[in-house]
Parts: C-alpha cells; structure tokens; sequence
C-alpha cells in the first residue's frame, strides 16, 4: 500500500462571513467544496453561525468571519455564537482552558480561565472540546461556563445542539438532556430533561460516536449503523417530509435515488408516510450498503463518511451546505460526488450550522 499523502480540509455551505474557504469568500453560497484559503493548514476546524476556528497543525489559532484573531500555543477550539473556547498550551506555562467573547479578537483578558491539573491534562479518555479534559466536566455557552458531570457518567465525548446535549460514556451508552420538543433527546416523548438521562431504545448497542444538530441528533454504533431522531423538518433524519414530495420531479437513473424517483417510498412501492418529528431512534441504512464511521449535524443537514471514504449529505440545502453543487434540500441522503471525480479519501467531517468542512486525503495506489 502507497504511503498516505497529507490531506485537505475543503469547505462549502453559507460564506456570507467570509469563513476561511476559497475563492467563494465573498459569496453568500460556495455549493461545491473548495480547499480552505492558502496558508491555512488546519488539524480541527471548528464552526459557529457567523465565523470558524481553525487550529492549525503548528498550534496557531486562526478565526475568520465575523470574528477575526490569532493565538499561539492551541491544541484545541470549540466556537459557538456566544463562546469561543481554546485549550491552550504555551511553552513554560501549564495548560489552560481559556473562554472568550468571539469579538474579542483573543486580545485582553479571557471571560473565565482554568489551569488543567497534570492528571486531568494525561487524561486519554477525554474528547475533544466542549468535553473538559479529565472527562469530570463540559462548557456550557451561558455562565456558569464550566458544568460538572456525574462521577459515574465516564465521558467520551459530549455534543451541544441548540436546546440539548448528547453524551456518549466510555461504556459505548448514549445519554441526553436539554430541550426535548422536537424529540432531540430520543426518549419517545417532547418533554425536556434536566439531568442526563440514558437512551433505552439503544439498550445494549455499542455506540462509538453522537453528533448533535440544532433540533436532531445521530449516532454510530461499533458495526457502521446510522440511529438518527429529532426534528425532520428539512428532511435532516433522511425521512419523508412533505415539501420536497409535493415538488419532486421525477429523475430515473440518478445514482444515489433509493428508488429511482427522488423521493422515498415504502417497500412496496407506496408513497411513504411523511415525518415531521421522529421522537425516538431509527435505524438509517445507507445507499449501496455503505458503513458509517463519522458523524456530523448541522442545524438542519446531516453529514456521514462511510468506511470506504466517501461522504453522504442531506437535510437543508439552502446555501449549499450538502455540497451537491446547488442548493436543493434532501430527504435522503445521496453522495457529494467531488471526492469521488477527484479521488480522495474522506477522512473527517465537521459542520457548522450553515456549512460543512471536510477532511480528505489523495487515494494511494494498492
């Protein structure tokens, strides 16, 4: 097998902010992907509505959009529209976790600070941000900053959707709370939850990654299975809504339809039955049999790379965020053919409310 050659994080979706894409930064829609702009080697990128983080591979922290600055020393960012959070660890200085108010441009002195404990620091349990390192607490947008977890609940990764948060522990559960009135929290009801509370529908599967959008949430389990709940109001859960079937034209052949017409049916050929909100998890199988390995939920679009390398959209598509080339909203999800006519890998995926990044290297030769 070739040696893997480094990769390229690409980005499409809602631009009006200038966020660190190419040649689209003027534009209000980049419906295509496009390598992030030159001089920016990003190793995690990290998107709220109005701008982006990205940490870069040497530690540099670069903000762009609506919000502009630089910091040395990062190894981590976590950017909401409220709160920019940096886990920062400058030569000479232990480690710190510092929160910023986006417009403050990294200058001055931080919202809330917090030296990180040496233990807490070789933590390798801890995920990425807004997941403390130590795995004992998370960051929350609004003061208090800094919310403690349950000493039983051994975090591995936690995610915050507009109104509720998902939480999976290191035993492979998946745990939720928040805001539950478009069934976000997967308990089979629209009542909110003030303290984590365990997912019953997914007893017993081993999960191994959750993604939270603004009103739904996903997740993977260790076989590449996609559960997926929450609101549908775009056709973010890949389920039937009414908007897009009242305006379906008929398209036979197209490569990623599931029965050839742009729409989804039911096994025995009947329109299926429409979903507005879909209270408790569902297993999504992915076209032509694919196994999921990443996960990402914008506001209203979700976001799957599979194990073979290739990445799948669909929900909201105003401003191009599928990256399908246009600006049209799915309910199923269908594959964002760039990667494939260009032969790269995909390796990671995130997005921001409006847009989505994307992590990609160049296919080696067997």
């Amino acid at each position: 097998m070739a040696e893997e050659r480094p990769g390229t994080w690409f980005g499409f979706g809602f631009c009006a902010f200038g966020q660190a894409l190419g040649s689209g930064c003027g534009l209000k829609a980049v419906p295509s992907p496009e390598p992030l702009r030159a001089g920016v080697d990003p190793c995690h990128v990290s998107a709220s509505w109005s701008y982006t983080a990205c940490v870069t591979r040497s530690g540099c922290l670069e903000l762009s959009g609506s919000a502009s600055g630089a910091a040395d020393g990062c190894r981590d960012a976590w950017a909401s529209e409220r709160l920019l959070v940096v886990l920062r660890a400058r030569p000479g200085h232990r480690p710190e976790l510092q929160a910023w108010a986006p417009q403050s441009a990294l200058r001055g002195e931080p919202l809330w600070a917090q030296s990180l404990a040496p233990e807490a620091e070789a933590d390798g349990e801890a995920g990425a941000l807004p997941l403390l390192p130590g795995a004992s607490a998370y960051v929350s947008p609004q003061p208090p900053f800094r919310r403690p977890l349950a000493p039983e609940l051994r975090a591995r990764q936690l995610q915050l959707g507009a109104e509720h948060a998902l939480l999976l522990c290191a035993a492979g559960q998946v745990f939720s709370w928040g805001g539950g009135r478009h069934g976000q929290l997967g308990h089979g009801t629209l009542e909110a939850e003030l303290q984590p509370r365990r997912l019953e529908a997914l007893h017993g599967l081993l999960m191994v990654e959750v993604a939270a959008g603004g009103w739904h949430s996903a997740c993977l389990s260790e076989a590449g299975d996609i559960y997926i709940w929450g609101w549908n109001e775009s056709g973010q859960l890949a389920l039937p809504i009414r908007s897009l079937a009242e305006k379906a034209v008929p398209q036979e052949g197209r490569e990623d339809d599931v029965d050839g017409k742009g729409g989804a049916s039911s096994e025995d050929g009947a329109p299926a039955a429409f979903i507005a909100v879909q209270p408790f998890p569902a297993l999504l199988d992915l076209p032509l049999g694919s196994e999921a390995v990443k996960a990402s939920c914008g506001s209203r679009h979700t976001a799957v790379v599979t194990r073979a390398g290739e990445l799948y959209t669909w929900g909201w598509g105003k401003y191009g965020q599928l990256g399908h080339g246009d600006s049209t909203s799915l309910d199923q999800p269908r594959r964002v053919k760039y990667f494939i006519d260009n032969q790269l890998h995909v390796k990671a995926v995130t997005c921001g409310p409006w847009n989505t990044y994307v992590y990609a290297v160049e296919k080696g030769e067997s």
